[in-house]
């Protein structure tokens, strides 16, 4: 699978509700930025992915422009996003739209599996 299938799977996760953590590097250096908070190191990413999918529920993630640049052993990718979903504890509605970008790592060069190293995820707001 390359760096680009290993994103748009992730997307597909995210819309199904899979777990998410999977998807990132085994490593202290794994980083996730996201709209309010950041996340530094593998363990730290996992717990707030495990967090968000109890949490929510019900996500739309629409890809706009989604661009990768692989290189050997590494990938940088950005694309707009919107996303939506539901908060399950209140049941209301969020969304907006949002930029990502960030690093992969090929992990199994034989198999090209790609993990992410770093992922953030920002909204644009009038200033």
């Amino acid at each position: 699978m390359s760096a680009e299938d290993t994103i748009r799977d992730y997307y597909e996760a995210l819309r199904r509700g899979e777990p998410l953590y999977p998807y990132f590097l085994e490593d202290d250096a794994t980083w996730k930025g996201a709209i309010s908070n950041q996340y530094s190191g593998y363990d730290t990413v996992a717990e707030a992915l495990r967090k968000q999918s109890k949490t929510t529920d019900e996500w739309t993630v629409e890809s706009h422009d989604l661009s990768v640049t692989e290189r050997d052993d590494y990938a940088i990718f950005h694309d707009e996003v919107r996303l939506a979903w539901t908060n399950v504890e209140t049941g209301q509605r969020w969304g907006f739209d949002s930029r990502w970008s960030g690093t992969l790592e090929c992990i199994d060069e034989a198999d090209e599996e790609w993990q992410f190293v770093s992922m953030h995820v920002s909204a644009p707001h009038d200033l």
